[in-house]
């Protein structure tokens, strides 16, 4: 089982979670949905995945067949029987590397067959064998795939916070920058946006990590979180003008006509690629659940830029830069407005935008306003005490 991604090629339950994440989606058609089915048993039958056959087929997923059953269960219970008597030989026979190995190969075939909690048991039990620091590091990716696979937050957060604990013992630059990726695309699919962005540029020129998906869906994922997180100035520098993300952008359809024509402030052409990107977002098992989010994050943004140039703008004049109509602006702005998303009020008598963006001293002002007067409440406090 390949955890650094060496060949160059999706760790296949990670392969299989989305296919699975697919057969659930009602955006995809029945048609699609029949061969997705067939994938999805044959990676079952192939790794003997028995508890998740079982499971799949409790929900409806597949048909169950216990003759099928029955026999990947039957060949289980002799690989497992294989593993011990691996284990007992190198505990009576051999040194504490073999030993180790030989724990290594029973977590391995448990993940494998996709026997969540006795792998983790499993790996707990090979890390006691374990004392090279790089060693232990791989333990954690291989615990973090398994978090990956059944997105399970929990053991995901626990897994990076060991993993930095280790790094304060050692550990090499590659599996440091590895982490980076992982912890990043918890951040995106926790919805942490921001520092999803910031740990997936910090990798871009270092990026190994192909168990978890393709170098031009890393470029995806780090294009549409820093969209939303960095100000134009950084977004030129790290983004627009990167070279790693310039080589490879192209390959995915609308990027780059999303994120040029935002910078550009080519607003009709943006929301033409915008629009094309939503069926990849929605089809995404790490960012479909933040679909809506993430729609009405990227509007402030490009609205925001739109309306900074501006004291005041006609609607007429920005739905014809957005190729909108005034109706759909005239909405739009409304719930943002209503949101607090937007520095803006509208003039409908008019047919006007007004902008009232506090500029930065007015915002200092209101800050200094606030803390003096928490300090004269504290003060005044404080005197009662001092007079009883």
């Amino acid at each position: 089982m390949d955890i650094a991604g060496e060949d160059g090629k999706q760790q296949p339950h990670l392969v299989l979670a989305h296919k699975l994440f697919l057969l659930s989606h009602h955006d995809v058609d029945d048609l699609a949905k029949v061969d997705l089915r067939a994938d999805v048993l044959a990676a079952v039958k192939s790794d003997d995945m028995a508890s998740l056959y079982e499971s799949l087929a409790a929900d409806g997923v597949l048909e169950m067949d216990a003759a099928l059953l029955a026999e990947m269960r039957a060949r289980i219970d002799e690989e497992i029987r294989k593993l011990d008597e691996k284990i007992a030989d190198a505990e009576e026979n051999l040194g504490e590397s073999e030993v180790r190995e030989a724990h290594l190969a029973k977590s391995l075939y448990f993940i494998r067959v996709g026997e969540k909690e006795k792998a983790l048991e499993q790996l707990k039990v090979t890390e006691g064998k374990t004392v090279a620091v790089g060693q232990k590091m791989d333990l954690v990716f291989y615990t973090l795939q398994i978090g990956f696979f059944y997105m399970d937050f929990d053991l995901i957060s626990k897994s990076i916070d060991k993993a930095k604990n280790l790094f304060e013992e050692g550990g090499d630059w590659e599996r440091k920058n590895r982490l980076k990726v992982y912890e990043g695309l918890y951040c995106m699919a926790t919805r942490n946006f921001k520092k999803a962005a910031s740990l997936f540029l910090d990798s871009i020129s270092t990026f190994t990590t192909y168990e978890l998906f393709t170098y031009d869906t890393f470029i995806f994922y780090t294009v549409l979180t820093s969209v939303i997180s960095l100000d134009r100035v950084s977004l030129k520098q790290k983004v627009v003008d990167a070279p790693e993300i310039l080589a490879v952008i192209g390959k995915v359809p609308h990027l780059s006509e999303f994120l040029n024509s935002l910078y550009n402030c080519q607003y009709k052409s943006f929301f033409i690629a915008f629009s094309g990107l939503t069926e990849q977002i929605k089809l995404d098992r790490y960012l479909q659940p933040h679909f809506r989010y993430y729609m009405r994050e990227v509007r402030t943004v490009v609205y925001s830029q739109f309306l900074e140039s501006y004291k005041s703008v006609t609607m007429e004049a920005m739905a014809a830069a957005f190729g909108v109509t005034v109706d759909f602006i005239d909405q739009e702005l409304s719930r943002f407005i209503a949101a607090g998303k937007l520095h803006c009020k509208i003039d409908k008598v008019a047919g006007v935008l007004e902008t009232n963006r506090p500029d930065a001293r007015n915002a200092f002002y209101q800050a200094t306003i606030k803390q003096g007067d928490f300090l004269l409440n504290r003060i005044q406090k404080l005197s009662r005490v001092i007079d009883l």
